[in-house]
């Protein structure tokens, strides 16, 4: 069966499309057969990174790595079962048509609770949640005390992922593999990255997930996004001298990749 990614939260803006399409591009490129859902059905960001890949491919005339994308199938509604969800059932097929011909599907969540997430979250066999290095974000997994720091309860994402983790065990599944990824960290501004370092940790243990380093806030991912392109495929489209922020932005891929333990997964780019 392939490995089902799941890149998740419930906030917007904190790279998940970037994540998604950097870390799929970099498994293609790997040699993996990878499937790509995205469930945000009305902004579509990761769905519109990868038609960009496309269109740029074509009218350059380039061969680039690409996941294969699909849109959810529509269902028609007579041939659900009593109280099933179409939306289950939607992401349900996405996935199993997809499972034979792929070892991994990466599926990309929107910024927002829907039931689509909920279900995608509890077929997770790797989730992954960027979250851009802030307080703001922080409070998404869980409620801190301003005075001390003290952490004093898991949020509204946390417990979603709980109940994922539930209904997992229930149906005899392997736990759920869960990183969060800290962007947008800066070089600057020492003293909170520390302490948002230190609440990170400490709620690690509480709640389950592994830290990983993510990407730092680059001009170059607002570039890369219209022309489909990932910090994989500048030496492909001509760009032989790669600027520092370059080489660093493919270090921090890299690095990812590696933090993300996927199953037989050997970084080599």
């Amino acid at each position: 069966m392939a490995h089902i990614i799941v890149v998740g939260n419930e906030k917007g803006g904190s790279g998940k499309s970037t994540t998604s399409m950097h870390v799929a591009t970099a498994l293609v490129r790997l040699g993996y057969r990878v499937g790509a859902l995205d469930l945000d059905l009305r902004q579509k960001s990761f769905g519109r990174y990868i038609e960009n890949r496309r269109v740029y491919t074509e009218r350059h005339g380039l061969s680039l790595p690409c996941p294969e994308y699909r849109d959810l199938p529509e269902i028609d509604q007579s041939h659900l079962e009593p109280g099933e969800n179409v939306h289950d059932r939607r992401l349900s097929a996405a996935v199993s048509g997809m499972e034979e011909g792929a070892d991994f599907i990466l599926i990309d969540c929107p910024g927002s609770h829907t039931r689509l997430s909920q279900v995608a979250h509890s077929l997770a066999d790797t989730l992954i949640s960027p979250l851009n290095d802030s307080f703001v974000d922080f409070d998404l997994l869980a409620h801190i005390d301003p005075e001390t720091n003290k952490i004093l309860g898991p949020s509204v994402y946390a417990e979603m992922v709980w109940n994922a983790r539930q209904l997992r065990a229930q149906a005899g599944l392997k736990p759920i593999d869960w990183i969060v990824v800290r962007n947008r960290l800066g070089a600057q501004q020492m003293h909170n990255k520390k302490k948002m370092g230190d609440a990170l940790e400490n709620l690690s243990k509480r709640i389950g997930f592994r830290v990983a380093p993510g990407f730092s806030e680059r001009v170059i991912f607002r570039e890369l996004f219209p022309r489909g392109l990932t910090l994989l495929d500048l030496k492909d489209i001509g760009v032989g001298n790669l600027n520092l922020s370059n080489i660093a932005a493919r270090q921090e891929l890299r690095d990812l990749i590696k933090e993300l333990r996927l199953p037989g997964v050997t970084v080599d780019f």
